[in-house]
């Protein structure tokens, strides 16, 4: 086995052990093959839905490297991630990840991970999953206006 799909591996069995959420652990390396970010799922312990194995250890390597940027850094995780801990490593610069598991194994045991790759795709097929109504868009894009000009963003 990998040894940093070990140590996401172990990660992932503390986490069940203490009873802090699902089945998943996640690593992130740096260029020289150092662990910078570890993490579990913590949604239980923390009661935080946001709190995945991906999104612990992106934190975490963010906090060790005092930074939002972690190009040129590598994922390791259990599984492969849900559309939230995917966007997050896209918005952390990650350009590389290994996972375990697929989406379907974790539907497989009741997570719904593969459901919400389907929302993205036709989100029209899941209106009841939620609703999505726009509103105040006039005022939202001053603030917007206001960040850029304050900024000195040029569009």
């Amino acid at each position: 086995m990998d040894k940093y799909m070990k140590k996401a591996s172990s990660l992932a069995i503390h986490g069940i052990e203490e009873k802090q959420g699902g089945p998943f652990g996640a690593v992130i390396i740096d260029n020289n093959g150092n662990i910078v970010g570890e993490g579990n799922n913590r949604v239980l312990k923390n009661l935080d839905p946001t709190a995945h194995a991906e999104i612990v250890a992106i934190r975490d390597a963010c906090q060790n490297l005092h930074t939002n940027d972690l190009s040129g850094c590598t994922l390791y995780t259990t599984c492969e991630p849900c559309p939230m801990c995917l966007s997050a490593i896209i918005w952390s610069n990650i350009k590389t990840y290994y996972f375990g598991c697929t989406r379907k194994d974790a539907d497989n045991i009741g997570f719904r991970d593969d459901l919400l790759y389907e929302y993205l795709k036709d989100s029209s097929k899941h209106s009841d999953l939620v609703k999505a109504i726009p509103l105040d868009r006039e005022n939202c894009l001053s603030i917007f206006k206001k960040y850029v000009d304050n900024n000195g963003i040029i569009y």
